[in-house]
């Protein structure tokens, strides 16, 4: 499975954004699928999961109830909509897919990642 990421720029506190991740290649639809974030000197990190079929998802602490991850399996895509932005914020982010062990429960680590997608970069100002 190929991942691309698009949607990210530049934006001011408080503003939104959508990423998306196009995938290519291989069964989309037995891989759950996350979303990770690094920052400059910083380690990636877990931002967001879904499973397969999208009924079940989860997300890191300093995202939650502003950030929501959906996917559309026929269109091959997921998607992580940002909203109340803060400067913290401010990363690559990066869509994932998962072994396909984990593909009911999602994933949440870098350990059970099998694609990497090329990252996007959200720059959120103050």
């Amino acid at each position: 499975v190929q991942l691309q990421a698009s949607g990210g720029g530049l934006v001011q506190a408080g503003d939104s954004l959508i990423l998306s991740c196009a995938a290519s290649g291989g069964t989309f639809s037995m891989h759950a699928m996350a979303w990770f974030r690094q920052a400059p000197g910083k380690e990636r990190e877990f931002v967001a999961t879904i499973n397969w079929y999208g009924g079940s998802t989860y997300y890191a602490d300093s995202v939650k109830g502003r950030f929501t991850i959906s996917r559309d399996n026929a269109k091959k895509l997921v998607y992580l909509q940002l909203n109340s932005l803060k400067p913290e914020d401010t990363a690559v982010y990066y869509c994932a897919a998962g072994d396909t062990r984990w593909r009911i429960v999602g994933l949440t680590t870098t350990t059970q990642v099998v694609y990497w997608g090329k990252g996007t970069l959200v720059t959120v100002s103050s």
